[in-house]
């Protein structure tokens, strides 16, 4: 009984020592895979912060492109910054590549040494037996573990040993480079290389976008300086339209609308003859410019002078800065006018100079290609108005006179064997069409000249005219040559002491006083004489100012 109950306890032992192994075993069993999940679960966080990581910085990158469209630059650097900063890098540069040379665009954290080599060198090609050189061979991501003594500047002045150089690629072209370096050699890992690469791809996209948006921009800019363009050429025309045969409101709506186009300070046009450039408009021009041209329109420039160029070039003259001009030719735009750009177009007709179109600016900013175009065009436009308003000026003419020629015969024949009355009419014609002031008929007879009509006769030369009556003009007097060449005469200065009037001096100043204008000269008076055998006739102006061809032809001037 004894035996019995110890072998069943003994047996009661062993089984209690085997289920106590293996329920030791059964918790080993257990431990383990708990710590293989934890390994996997900190994987997994890992993996996730990774990827949140790259997620956030892909965010901002976008937020940086979506504030700063059409600008480069901050993009750029904000991509580098997350890579150089998620990759656990030391320093980064991103190139540009333009075909030819490489352009560094963005520096991050890179050595001050490295930094002054960059910005000395500016753009280069990519040097042989460099990473940047193979990249730009094979097109390829270049991994180098350790650059230690290599030939690249990052090497020799930034102390890089592992870098990362990953192309940006377009279509297969290369079109920049993002390098990141570290300063020990630890090489990057395929996540980090695959990371550079989705920056690159980001670049080579916001390059991309960049190049659309600039161009849409610049169509827009094109497409709103042209309506621009055609909305000043609407206002000209209309200007020209309801000014029929007036020049100067023409010329100023052309001045006004070039100034402002071109972004000019003030402007001028001028035409030119013999004498020299004649100012007929100005706008914007400073107060004592303004004076100056007043007192002296005429402008005899010499040849180093912008109209002085233009006269014996018949180009355009862009002078970026009137410094670089002599002294003499600079003078009075500098002085006076302030002026420091300059831009003179010609005004041609058939190669022949008619005038000049000038714009200034009082700062040293050349005009772009575009504008002086558009000057040009402007140029082209007072050519033609000048041209459409001889035309109509002449049809006019043409018109007065028939209309002159009809009334003077009507007269004629409502008034048979009188005539007064047909001198009266003819008179008051010639002056009117002629646009003078006053006119005197004479008719010849036994060689004396005598008083047959009057037009608007001042008071004391009319008295003049009848205390003289009859006369013989005397020897080199305008009557006289009349006489003797049968041909009109026109006298731009009655003042003056011409050929005519050698022999008369005293007499035509008190004629010209006479007349009405009595000035610093000894007074002025245009006279239009031309000789109608037995007769003549006089029309006179009260201003020095010439009478138009047509009532003088050509072949009777002197």
């Amino acid at each position: 009984m004894t035996s019995s109950r110890k072998g069943a306890k003994s047996r009661r032992h062993g089984r209690n020592r085997s289920a106590g192994t293996k329920a030791t075993t059964r918790v080993g069993q257990v431990r383990k895979p708990r710590a293989d999940l934890e390994q996997q679960l900190e994987k997994y966080r890992r993996e996730l912060n990774e990827a949140l990581e790259q997620q956030t910085a892909t965010s901002e990158v976008l937020r940086v492109i979506s504030s700063s469209p059409g600008e480069l630059k901050p993009v750029f650097r904000a991509m580098l910054e997350h890579a150089v900063r998620i990759c656990e890098a030391k320093f980064g540069v991103l190139y540009r590549y333009d075909g030819k040379l490489f352009h560094p665009e963005a520096l991050i954290g890179v050595p001050q040494a490295l930094v002054e080599f960059h910005q000395k060198r500016g753009a280069f090609q990519a040097v042989p037996g460099t990473p940047l050189h193979q990249l730009w061979q094979t097109r390829n991501v270049v991994h180098t573990a350790d650059d230690a003594g290599g030939p690249s500047a990052s090497a020799q002045l930034g102390g890089a040993r592992s870098h990362l150089a990953v192309p940006m690629l377009k279509d297969d072209a290369l079109v920049g480079s993002i390098i990141i370096y570290r300063q020990e050699v630890r090489p990057f890992t395929n996540k980090q290389i695959e990371l550079v690469g989705h920056f690159a791809k980001q670049a080579v996209i916001a390059i991309e976008n960049t190049r659309l948006l600039n161009e849409l921009r610049q169509r827009t800019t094109d497409l709103g300086e042209a309506l621009e363009q055609q909305t000043a050429t609407s206002e000209v025309l209309k200007v020209v339209s309801s000014s029929p045969g007036d020049l100067e409101p023409v010329f100023q709506a052309m001045l006004a609308n070039a100034t402002r186009l071109c972004e000019a300070k003030f402007g001028s046009l001028l035409l030119c003859d013999d004498r020299g450039f004649r100012v007929v408009a100005l706008h914007d021009a400073p107060p004592a410019y303004v004076e100056l041209r007043k007192r002296e329109p005429f402008i005899r420039p010499q040849p180093e002078h912008p109209l002085g160029q233009v006269a014996n070039t018949k180009e355009v003259v862009h002078v970026p800065d009137t410094a670089t001009l002599p002294e003499h030719a600079r003078a009075r735009l500098v002085d006076i006018a302030g002026a420091r750009t300059i831009v003179t177009v010609p005004m041609l007709k058939e190669r022949e100079l008619t005038g000049a179109i000038a714009i200034y600016r009082q700062e040293v900013r050349p005009f772009t290609d575009k504008q002086i175009e558009l000057v040009k065009n402007f140029a082209s436009q007072a050519v033609i108005a000048i041209e459409n308003t001889r035309l109509l000026n002449e049809l006019r003419e043409s018109l007065q006179q028939q209309t002159a020629t009809s009334e003077v015969l009507q007269v004629i024949s409502s008034s048979p064997g009188e005539l007064d009355p047909v001198f009266k009419a003819m008179l008051e014609n010639a002056t009117r069409i002629c646009g003078a002031k006053f006119g005197v008929m004479f008719y010849y007879r036994d060689g004396t000249l005598r008083p047959a009509a009057e037009l608007n006769v001042p008071k004391a030369f009319s008295e003049f005219i009848r205390q003289r009556g009859p006369f013989q003009p005397a020897p080199g007097s305008v009557f006289k040559h009349l006489i003797l060449t049968k041909q009109p005469i026109n006298v731009a200065d009655g003042a003056a002491e011409g050929q005519f009037f050698v022999e008369q001096r005293g007499q035509v100043r008190r004629g010209a006083q006479l007349h009405g204008r009595a000035d610093a000269q000894g007074g002025r008076a245009d006279w239009r004489n031309s000789y109608l055998p037995p007769g003549g006739a006089a029309v006179h102006r009260q201003a020095d100012r010439a009478f138009a061809k047509f009532c003088c032809p050509s072949r009777y001037r002197h």
